[in-house]
């Protein structure tokens, strides 16, 4: 347990902090540590643990944990608690069925309440992408990207799902592009999705993103398949 605490300590620092800021703080440093593969998938996270780590009560901690809960990035199991959430779950190539469905949606939603601001912003973030090579950035990045042509939607419970996927998606993209080897990502349909939606073609813009999606399928697909045979 004291080698457990030990480790804990040197992934996420044990400095206390401020109780305003304790659930922020909490969720925010073990998010990144998940992203970033300093937590491993099974990794049990308990709270009086984390509570003891922090110098706060449980109740941050627990709060803090709902919400990596909620984002796909925990589960909770019997016996164990809350634990760091598996890479790829088995239904990643459904959830991204799912995922063509709710994105497209939203983007259809929102191109039409695009402004020059939005698509100078979006523009913004593939010029970052394009020179970015450090992993968890790449993701960080890749999710505001998508967000930025989402965020017009005026179905603001549709808006939430998606970014929980590009939550969990973020984690995968990190690792996929550290196993290999690549130092970032091409840029073309982001390009095109931007320049779709300056122009308003809103079906053009979809079929982009219905595409760039399913790419990232066979991606997944490809990495359950070979993890079946590892």
């Amino acid at each position: 347990m004291a080698e457990k605490s030990k480790l804990l300590s040197e992934i996420l620092g044990g400095e206390q902090v401020p109780p305003h800021l304790a659930r922020s703080v909490i969720e925010e440093r073990l998010r990144n540590a998940i992203i970033e593969g300093r937590l491993a998938p099974g990794v049990a996270l308990r709270q009086q643990e984390l509570a003891t780590l922090f110098g706060v009560s449980r109740m941050p901690v627990r709060e803090a944990l709902r919400q990596l809960e909620a984002q796909s990035l925990l589960q909770v199991e019997a016996h164990k608690g809350a634990v760091v959430a598996p890479l790829i779950g088995e239904d990643a190539v459904d959830t991204y069925a799912l995922r063509v469905i709710l994105e497209t949606e939203a983007l259809r939603q929102s191109i039409p309440l695009l402004d020059a601001d939005d698509i100078a912003q979006a523009r913004s973030y593939i010029e970052l992408l394009e020179t970015e090579t450090r992993y968890a950035e790449i993701g960080r990045l890749n999710r505001l990207f998508h967000m930025s042509l989402y965020r017009k939607a005026p179905n603001q419970k549709l808006l939430r799902l998606i970014e929980n996927e590009l939550n969990e998606e973020e984690r995968f993209l990190r690792f996929h592009l550290s196993s290999m080897g690549l130092g970032k990502l091409t840029q073309d349909d982001h390009r095109g999705l931007v320049d779709a939606a300056n122009d308003k073609a809103v079906e053009e813009a979809v079929s982009i993103l219905q595409k760039h999606l399913n790419k990232a399928a066979v991606t997944m697909k490809n990495y359950l398949s070979k993890q079946r045979k590892d």
